[in-house]
């Protein structure tokens, strides 16, 4: 699968000017690899980030999926490509307060008609990033860097193609931001 960002402009009006966050970006991706997309704060990574999940429509350009344009899809598809194709973790906290760590990480199975149980995965998952002892805690009783993981967790609950990931060790202490990355960046491709 490849999402390919062709000529993705967007701009924003501020007060009574134009802000160009994005101005004719251009890449693609195929599902395996690791991009870093890097710059300051307020130089559109986060923009870009929520037009390739089809959260935010670009001023112009396109994202492709296989060569569809994801805003052509209709209200389904792209709730389906967020779901299954996409592991979207915002920058903000996305973890819902009133639900427990595990359930905040079985949700995305729970979006779509899926058959079977999430809990095996969802357990996984939190071992993998270190919190399985949190699973029946609520999120009011987490630091930020354990909501951080959790969100990271049902990010890659359904197995998605691509991770979309906004600052994922933005709150971190070094330790646990190395293992974060070891999790997130895929294995070496073998001939």
């Amino acid at each position: 699968m490849t999402i390919q960002v062709k000529n993705i402009v967007k701009e924003y009006l501020a007060i009574d000017e134009k802000v160009l966050a994005l101005d004719n970006v251009d890449f693609s991706i195929t599902s395996g690899q690791f991009l870093a997309i890097t710059g300051r704060s307020g130089s559109g990574k986060s923009t870009l980030m929520n037009i390739m999940a089809g959260l935010t429509n670009p001023t112009s350009g396109t994202v492709t999926l296989n060569g569809k344009d994801i805003f052509s899809f209709s209200d389904t598809e792209l709730s389906l490509y967020r779901n299954a194709t996409v592991g979207c973790l915002p920058q903000v906290s996305s973890v819902l307060p009133s639900l427990t760590v595990l359930d905040n990480v079985r949700l995305p199975f729970h979006l779509s008609n899926r058959k079977g149980s999430s809990e095996k995965r969802a357990h996984t998952l939190l071992e993998m990033m270190g919190i399985g002892e949190l699973a029946d805690r609520k999120p009011k009783r987490l630091s930020g860097g354990q909501m951080k993981r959790v969100a990271i967790a049902r990010a890659m609950m359904n197995k998605p193609d691509f991770l979309l990931v906004d600052e994922p060790t933005g709150d971190l202490d070094t330790q646990t931001t190395e293992e974060i990355m070891q999790i997130l960046e895929p294995p070496p491709m073998t001939a």
